[in-house]
């Protein structure tokens, strides 16, 4: 946000190193789904070179078996055709004790597995080349991300990768971040599956979501390059977007939806910001904030509500919050001085400095919402109203994102930063009461306001 904020570039050395692809070699849950599964045996789901009792290799067995279960059923509705199965294997790679006889025609389109290292997961659609329509993964760097991410973020890494598969099968042509976040779209239509209980040898549920989402972090393009490069994957919001999508839509709009016409946050820095990554200091992202959200709301507020909004203040404070803010809360609204009120010392200033300056502008949106959800006549403290405060915050974003604030730009990766806040903070009591909303519907709250508007935030604007 720029005159404008910026995103730090988190993860700048390993992004790109999951679910990637090339020309050749293509990169690539609500209510708990069912907690009793089965494991898939290696004479029932052969895989090359993996081994019996691998946590990995076991999760990608169980995980592919479901998706040809999910596929069987999902493709024929979806495409019109019956679905087919893999032809060219599975190949896990084991780079710590790696035995190159176990791979006499090399690993997917026939590439050296010691070329894998780092990958994470691969899709093979090399027509013509050894070992095509095929799924290779690195085993030693999932153990690694299933360690720091959760079990569940294996089968989810086989789902996306799977989507590759169904791409090549219905002939998908778009350019690389189309391709990239549509795999994703379709991993998160069978997320979907599994969270609901439908899978026998995968068990997703609520919590682990907000792990899988907060893992895909690492996939992210580095911010400010080029989206309509070769082997571009799409933003931090592009990526957990398109996952959302999937979940809550199914696969049919993750086929249509993904044209040359999709609207991606992703975005290259000019030469002028590249230097100095387009970096507000914290004062100056407080002045930003402070403009750019009465602008908005002065203009949405007359046609929404049928009367002029009463810009509320904005007011700091250093770890013991007024009176009036219940709990003695990081962030607080008080109806009775219209002023809303931050904690300066515990969260927006380490927000901008960890997370970058957009959360800290994101983290201020939310009460500057309860503000305007209280001179509506709406709750301002129940979880209904934090959902709508997270959605109106998503709607003022895109207004400040599609050029419509004079004094403020977005910046390549603020976007990401508002994710990365409501992920980081926004489960916690501190900042939003009376809520257990996971950062997962956190997430989709945030997005329906970004993408539709203020007629999904529930406040009764018509759609």
């Amino acid at each position: 946000m720029r005159h404008g904020l910026h995103r730090p570039l988190l993860a700048a050395a390993v992004g790109g190193l999951l679910l990637t692809g090339c020309s050749t070699v293509v990169a690539g849950a609500a209510s708990p789904g069912g907690d009793v599964v089965t494991d898939v045996s290696s004479q029932d789901f052969p895989i090359t070179a993996a081994v019996d009792d691998d946590p990995v290799d076991q999760a990608a067995r169980n995980s592919l078996t479901d998706l040809y279960a999910f596929w069987g059923e999902a493709y024929p509705a979806a495409f019109g055709e019956d679905f087919q199965t893999l032809q060219g294997g599975i190949y896990s790679v084991d780079l710590a004790n790696l035995d190159e006889s176990q791979f006499p025609d090399g690993v997917g389109c026939g590439s050296d597995p010691r070329e894998v290292e780092g990958s994470g997961a691969f899709f093979c659609a090399g027509r013509g080349l050894p070992n095509s329509d095929s799924v290779t993964y690195d085993k030693n760097f999932l153990t690694e991300l299933s360690g720091d991410y959760g079990r569940s973020l294996v089968p989810f890494v086989m789902a996306h990768e799977f989507g590759h598969a169904i791409q090549y099968r219905f002939g998908f042509r778009g350019e690389s971040i189309n391709q990239e976040t549509q795999a994703d779209c379709f991993a998160g239509a069978w997320t979907r599956w599994v969270v609901d209980g439908n899978a026998e040898h995968v068990a997703i549920r609520v919590p682990e979501l907000d792990k899988i989402i907060r893992g895909y972090l690492i996939t992210a393009d580095a911010v400010g390059s080029d989206p309509n490069e070769e082997g571009a994957h799409g933003s931090y919001f592009d990526r957990v977007s398109a996952i959302a999508e999937g979940y809550d839509n199914g696969v049919e709009k993750c086929r249509d939806d993904f044209g040359s016409d999709r609207v991606f946050t992703a975005a290259e820095f000019t030469q002028e910001d590249q230097a100095n990554q387009g970096n507000s200091e914290y004062d100056e992202t407080i002045t930003l904030t402070e403009n750019s959200l009465p602008t908005f709301w002065s203009d949405v507020f007359p046609a929404a509500f049928g009367k002029d909004f009463e810009a509320p203040e904005l007011q700091g404070f250093d770890g013991t919050a007024p009176d009036c803010v219940a709990g003695n809360r990081d962030l607080g609204y008080c109806a009775g001085d219209n002023t809303v009120y931050f904690d300066e010392e515990e969260l927006t200033r380490p927000a901008h400095d960890d997370l970058g300056d957009f959360s800290t502008a994101t983290a201020i949106s939310l009460p500057y919402a309860l503000a305007a959800r209280d001179q509506a006549g709406l709750s301002t403290d129940d979880s209904d109203a934090i959902r709508s405060a997270v959605c109106l915050t998503g709607w003022w974003q895109a207004y400040v994102f599609n050029g419509n604030d004079e004094q403020v730009r977005l910046q390549p990766g603020d976007i990401d930063e508002a994710v990365s806040f409501l992920l980081t903070y926004g489960t916690n009591d501190k900042v939003f009461p009376n809520t257990a909303l996971s950062g997962f519907e956190l997430l989709r709250a945030y997005r329906a306001g970004f993408l539709s508007g203020g007629s999904q935030c529930d406040v009764g604007i018509p759609g």
